[in-house]
């Protein structure tokens, strides 16, 4: 598993880990299911995409289970037409293995972030998010210099609930 996250690491595809030991040791449990978010911001990939897919593939190889996120919900927040998602779907899956054991799966956010308002939202999620620690985010600080808008600032409470969907639907750790 080292040999792995070395690799990773060599490659690039890790910039921080708040606990690498407590990751090896996941990873060395035996596959794990995890996720790498698209959100269709155009209609096809680009090459931001293509280092996700290097770590997916990285990955999958060694016998852990992607699910690859294209964020139909998420998306919508730069009012992306729901045909980019489609569009991401099907270009994302010529790059991984959608088949066998450990077989790549492509979800969309929208699926279960439709059913909530904006006030569901707030009560149900953003009720465990604390200012301070948003506030402390390297994304959102470097960003409050030069603007930050309240829908960018509260992004992570819809990666958060995405994680929590996973996990729970899929066995994401």
């Amino acid at each position: 598993v080292s040999d792995l996250l070395d690799d990773l690491e060599w490659r690039g595809l890790v910039a921080d880990s708040t606990d690498r030991e407590a990751l090896e040791a996941h990873l060395a449990q035996g596959p794990v299911t995890f996720y790498v978010g698209f959100d269709p911001t155009a209609k096809s990939l680009h090459i931001g995409h293509l280092v996700q897919l290097m770590l997916v593939r990285a990955l999958q190889e060694r016998g852990h289970k992607p699910l690859l996120l294209v964020g139909g919900a998420t998306g919508l927040i730069g009012e992306v037409v729901a045909e980019w998602v489609e569009s991401i779907k099907d270009q994302v899956s010529k790059y991984v293995d959608t088949d066998g054991r450990n077989a790549a799966q492509i979800v969309n956010n929208y699926d279960w972030t439709v059913k909530y308002t904006a006030l569901d939202l707030l009560r149900d999620v953003g009720k465990h998010f604390s200012v301070n620690r948003m506030l402390a985010r390297d994304v959102v600080a470097r960003r409050l210099e030069s603007g930050i808008s309240y829908t960018e600032f509260s992004y992570v409470l819809l990666q958060s609930l995405d994680f929590y969907e996973l996990h729970k639907r899929y066995g994401c750790t």
